[in-house]
């Protein structure tokens, strides 16, 4: 009974340990929930009072002067992803060509189209940006292996702790 009496409590604890962290979970889920909603009132009321104002001159020349930075701001990040697009092109050459020579000389499997390192990233970047709950992608074979542990290594991406298959971009932003 005594045995008995503490395997239950050590059953026991880890149940309460694991309610404790999905309990966690809820509130950062629920945090998250609240101040998306947050933004998409106020994107809601910053529309509404847009479409009252528009008819004032002046509100026009603001309206128009954000346009004009937005426009600036998305040249830059355009130029920022060009000039990163080059950088790997020239850095990190796509695995293919060498890959391929491999492949076809055993036969025996058919050849998987190698994704580059700027292709690993662009899915790094944009899962993080539109799941940031979320921001785990699924490594598969057509992921080259050095470029998954060169970005591990480098500290730019984390494995799941549960799944080693899946990994994210690390949250530099936070």
């Amino acid at each position: 009974l005594q045995k008995v009496k503490n395997d239950l409590e050590m059953v026991l604890s880890t149940v309460q340990l694991k309610n404790e962290q999905l309990e966690e979970d809820l509130k950062r889920e629920q945090q998250w929930y609240e101040e998306q909603k947050q933004t998409l009132e106020t994107l809601n009321k910053m529309e509404d009072e847009a479409n009252t104002e528009v008819e004032h001159p002046s509100t026009k020349r603001e309206l128009n002067e954000l346009k004009n930075k937005v426009l600036k701001l998305k040249t830059y990040k355009e130029e920022l992803l060009s000039a990163l697009g080059e950088f790997l092109d020239e850095h990190f050459p796509p695995p293919e060509e060498d890959e391929n020579i491999k492949e076809k000389n055993s036969l025996a499997e058919p050849v998987v189209e190698l994704i580059t390192l700027q292709e690993i990233l662009e899915m790094l970047m944009n899962t993080l940006l539109t799941t940031p709950h979320e921001p785990y992608i699924t490594i598969n074979e057509s992921f080259w292996p050095p470029y998954i542990e060169l970005l591990l290594r480098c500290g730019m991406a984390l494995r799941h702790p549960e799944d080693p298959n899946r990994m994210r971009l690390q949250a530099y932003h936070k």
